[in-house]
């Protein structure tokens, strides 16, 4: 393990990640539903995914979009959790510099990406609702990719400075980080540097980025209950609204871990360091495993195929026995 005092500057060759601080004792049994969180997530967006990308009749704009979502979920959960899991089962805290400023390359790019398409998929609802007879010709699947194109640039964009910034700063103190995995204020607080820069770019990132997409989300929501609520017939309102009821459970489950932890940081003197660092794993534990569970049960499409999925394999293996 190296260590160094506050005076000596050194280039961090390997850090420590600690786990959840003030919880060790109990690391081995909060990471089983860590792990098992993560094996739901594995099965529900690789099972989303198939069978959104191999049933022809799914290839509309709604899907599409929920495609990226479970291919960002996959790619978020699956940079965090294994070594979150390491740390707790095998004390294997030990990433490289490099391979820690990959780590949290990659979590913060998912989560831009991910509210990039959850504003995407609002739009998508907003016109399918508001002006459906132009849906097919606004949405064509070059549209889809572009905008999916546009999720990814927007979020390496935003994202590489912050990556930049951290690999300039000079670190005095310890290389042990009190996480279960990399984040930028994290590793920016065992710097002797002044980060300043890192916490004001921090700050910006969450009001113009995460707080325009959310304004931006709200704003398109309240448009369409605007436009449900004068739809003629009962039932065709009660449609509009279980289709959007899914989208709306998806962003509340993305932004309230959001919140609740910007809170923990903001009153993190008063609040104990091992509820800040369980809120942090938030994000890469409960929106990736809720979103195809979410979207599996109500949306009457993709339960039908999983029913189907489900009912083929069934009938294999009866026939084999």
């Amino acid at each position: 393990m190296m260590t160094a005092d506050n005076h000596t500057v050194f280039d961090p060759v390997t850090y420590i990640l600690t786990g959840i601080p003030g919880t060790e004792e109990s690391h081995v049994w909060i990471a089983i539903p860590f792990f098992l969180m993560y094996v739901v997530t594995l099965f529900g967006n690789s099972l989303l995914l198939f069978i959104i990308l191999t049933e022809r009749s799914l290839h509309e704009p709604m899907y599409l979009f929920l495609s990226m979502l479970a291919t960002v979920d996959l790619l978020l959960s699956t940079t965090a959790v294994p070594k979150m899991l390491a740390v707790f089962w095998f004390r294997a805290g030990e990433i490289s510099f490099a391979a820690c400023l990959t780590q949290m390359f990659f979590i913060h790019v998912s989560c831009i990406a991910e509210l990039a398409i959850l504003l995407a998929m609002a739009f998508d609802r907003y016109v399918a609702i508001c002006d459906p007879l132009r849906y097919i010709t606004v949405l064509t699947k070059s549209v889809i990719w572009k905008i999916g194109l546009a999720a990814v640039t927007k979020s390496f964009c935003i994202i590489f400075p912050l990556t930049f910034l951290v690999k300039q700063l000079k670190f005095c103190r310890t290389n042990l980080l009190p996480h279960t995995y990399c984040e930028h204020m994290g590793i920016a607080r065992l710097a002797c540097d002044d980060i300043t820069v890192n916490i004001w770019y921090g700050l910006a990132m969450a009001i113009l980025v995460i707080g325009l997409d959310a304004v931006l989300i709200a704003f398109s929501y309240g448009l369409i209950l605007r436009a449900v609520f004068r739809l003629p017939s009962k039932e065709a309102r009660l449609k509009a609204l279980r289709t959007c009821g899914s989208h709306v459970c998806v962003i509340l489950m993305f932004y309230t871990p959001a919140f609740f932890s910007s809170l923990a940081h903001r009153f993190g003197h008063i609040i104990p360091g091992y509820i800040v660092n369980l809120l942090a794993n938030l994000y890469v534990l409960i929106p990736p495993m809720l979103n195809p569970i979410v979207y599996g049960v109500t949306t009457k499409e993709i339960l039908k195929r999983v029913i189907n999925v489900f009912y083929r394999c069934c009938s294999r293996s009866s026939l084999l026995s």
